[in-house]
């Protein structure tokens, strides 16, 4: 089976072993502290950074805050919180073993969890499959159906009512990114405040109420096995809450680039979805109504405003980039792509179409 690239751990993101292995100790995850540790750092993500620890013939992945980040964003005890709460009623995430919020161990919170093996559908491994079209059909429609499942779960039951406030929650969000997009801005963009604008004033007022991932993609998922029709576990829930379904579908809309796209769209925002065969954006739109049973109202207005989350993030993580905080180079220039995402919501609005 297929798992995320791993390599060695980037310099400055080292974790710090005899903390690490203390904690592991404590919490009966290992028998003995002196067993040798080997850690390597997942290729994978943008943001919280994951680590897979090998150590007793175990294998177990670890979650952290990106050195230098504030709390808001990169909260471990929430993260932690909604998969373990979720496993009793969607069995799509990682079993969680430990969390901890003391900085003794290794300088910040973080929580280990279960390694899930499986196939991570980035760029790169569809590429090297060199998967044939028909076969995205499967993809796309696990992918989606797992969507759906989700805003379907009964986040009351399950003790998550807390999570969020999802009355409000669209206003909420407008003036939350828009707040960071201008806190984190290192250039001038145009596009930026004529989106921000139109939003304001083309949000719904009324709306479903649902847990949200907020960072729902093919590479945010692991498919079983290369048949493509189940997926083992979601991953990456940092961004989870309560609020409108459909702002969850608009953010992965921002992510499905086509192979009809312009190829700066494509460079810009890498996914598989560029390959052939894949549906075009309406196709997941009209997909989604038919399974959720629910009617998808103000696409445009929910495509735009996941192609701009989508530029704030870029633009988050270019400012640490920027000021020194990370140095991965695959951040040196995301402040083009969060322009780019700006200028292809402007032109969605101008059109009022999301192909």
């Amino acid at each position: 089976m297929a798992v995320p690239p791993y390599q060695k751990v980037r310099k400055g993101e080292e974790l710090e072993e005899k903390g690490l292995k203390d904690f592991l100790l404590g919490y009966n995850l290992i028998e003995n502290s002196s067993s040798s540790l080997a850690v390597e750092q997942f290729t994978h993500g943008y943001s919280n950074l994951t680590y897979l620890l090998k150590i007793e013939e175990k294998e177990y992945v670890l979650r952290r805050p990106p050195f230098g980040a504030i709390k808001r964003g990169h909260d471990m005890g929430r993260e932690f919180k909604v998969q373990k709460a979720l496993k009793a009623a969607f069995s799509k995430v990682p079993i969680m073993h430990a969390y901890t919020e003391d900085t003794q161990y290794i300088g910040s919170s973080f929580y280990v969890m279960e390694k899930i093996n499986g196939i991570i559908l980035s760029f790169r491994e569809a590429r090297k499959r060199q998967i044939p079209p028909i076969e995205y059909r499967t993809i796309s429609n696990s992918w989606l159906d797992t969507m759906v499942e989700l805003h379907g779960v009964d986040y009351k039951a399950i003790g998550l009512a807390d999570l969020g406030r999802p009355e409000g929650y669209v206003a909420r969000q407008l003036t939350n990114w828009g707040k960071q997009y201008l806190k984190a801005a290192t250039d001038e963009v145009p596009a930026a405040a004529k989106v921000m604008r139109w939003m304001e004033e083309h949000q719904p007022k009324t709306y479903r109420h649902s847990l949200i991932h907020n960072d729902y993609k093919y590479d945010n998922v692991a498919f079983k096995d290369a048949n493509f029709k189940e997926i083992s576990a979601v991953l990456d829930w940092e961004m989870a809450t309560l609020g409108d379904p459909l702002m969850d579908l608009g953010t992965s809309l921002g992510y499905w680039t086509m192979h009809k796209d312009h190829d700066f769209v494509k460079q810009g925002i890498p996914s598989p979805t560029v390959f052939e065969g894949n549906p075009n954006r309406s196709d997941i739109v009209q997909g989604y109504t038919e399974k959720s049973k629910s009617p998808v109202d103000h696409i445009v207005f929910y495509y735009v405003y996941g192609l701009f989350k989508i530029a704030v993030i870029a633009q988050q993580i270019y400012y640490r980039y920027k000021h020194g905080y990370t140095t991965d180079p695959r951040f040196a220039n995301l402040n083009k792509a969060a322009e780019l995402c700006c200028n292809i919501a402007l032109k969605s609005i101008h059109t009022n179409k999301i192909d």
